[in-house]
């Protein structure tokens, strides 16, 4: 056992790992939304890019190239035609990256502290970007210069895009929602319904409301309609007895609109928030899972296992601390919703 409790087991669910995987933990996980390329970002300053093979129940992958920033990167998205790849991080700054055509990295956007969040707005034609300088910031790639920089009123956390949607969650349990036909006014503020630090954020694929994911092992349905308040709900997960992790990934199934959480403790889960369950539990790998991605038709779940540093430099063991990129193929039972039991609306 770790000194997380978890089980010894870095795959204890038998998925594949990627083969070369980044030498420091993984901070975001991007599927193609095209194909099946999946883009890692890592603290070892590295962005790398692998093809993924699949072949009936079974899944490969193979080493396509990289490039690198000056520091830490912390962010990932996908142009919507596939062919370019926007990374952030601790260098202040975001690359565009032409991987298809194989062309070189270009600075398209910079910030006064580090880049946490990074999102393509196809409707838009724009890349926003958000960062610990407090600030969410536009950008036509033909310009230098911002088309428009919208003060948050703390760090840039996490944010979610699904146009019009935008919510972006700040330091200090602050959650912002624009309605991108007016990118330039918060359409409104809401505080967090969860007591703790968010963590992650993901708009729901109808638009109408969205998922918050909190240090304290919860998870928060939000729906924006005043008429649907008495629908929203808190639960708790990613938790084993009073031992309680941070839920660190938000992921909606791009087919069942089911969704996955991803975790400290280890584990990930798949969940149906309309008839409030839990369609599946997997085992608890030996590290937390930072961050998880899913590929373009639902069919590859790609999750990282590494050390967060949830747990301080004391419990750093470089010599078990391995970083591990997995993919996992969901079964249709796993991921597609199932109707509510009885009139409780029991989980």
């Amino acid at each position: 056992m770790s000194a997380f409790g978890i089980a010894s087991n870095s795959n204890p669910n038998k998925s594949t790992e990627v083969v070369s995987p980044p030498s420091d933990s993984v901070s975001s996980l991007s599927f193609s939304p095209k194909a099946n390329y999946l883009v890692a970002t890592s603290w070892d300053n590295q962005v790398r890019c692998w093809e993924i093979t699949k072949s009936g129940t079974t899944v490969g992958s193979v080493g396509k190239a990289s490039i690198a920033h000056d520091q830490p990167v912390l962010c990932s998205a996908w142009k919507d035609d596939g062919t370019t790849v926007f990374s952030g991080g601790c260098d202040k700054q975001v690359k565009m990256w032409p991987l298809l055509s194989g062309g070189q990295p270009v600075t398209v956007a910079m910030h006064d502290a580090p880049v946490k969040e990074v999102a393509w707005i196809p409707e838009m034609n724009l890349l926003v970007s958000g960062s610990w300088d407090k600030t969410l910031r536009y950008w036509d790639l033909r310009q230098a210069n911002p088309v428009h920089t919208q003060q948050l009123p703390e760090r840039c956390y996490a944010l979610t895009v699904r146009h019009p949607l935008m919510v972006v969650g700040t330091a200090d349990r602050n959650l912002i929602v624009f309605n991108l036909q007016n990118p330039q006014t918060e359409f409104k503020r809401i505080t967090s319904p969860l007591k703790y630090q968010t963590r992650c954020v993901a708009a729901f694929p109808d638009q109408q409301g969205f998922l918050v994911g909190s240090i304290e092992g919860r998870v928060g349905v939000h729906h924006l309609d005043d008429q649907q308040q008495s629908k929203n709900f808190t639960f708790k997960c990613h938790r084993e007895g009073n031992d309680i992790y941070s839920v660190n990934s938000l992921n909606f199934h791009p087919v069942h609109h089911t969704f996955a959480t991803a975790g400290s403790d280890g584990a990930f889960n798949f969940w149906d928030k309309d008839s409030k369950q839990r369609l599946k539990a997997m085992s608890r790998c030996n590290q937390p899972i930072p961050c998880s991605s899913f590929n373009n038709d639902g069919s590859i779940y790609a999750y990282a296992v590494c050390y967060d540093w949830s747990k301080g430099a004391e419990n750093h063991n470089p010599a078990t601390a391995k970083t591990c990129i997995y993919l996992h193929l969901p079964q249709e039972s796993e991921v597609k919703g199932k109707p509510r039991i009885g009139t409780s609306g029991r989980k």
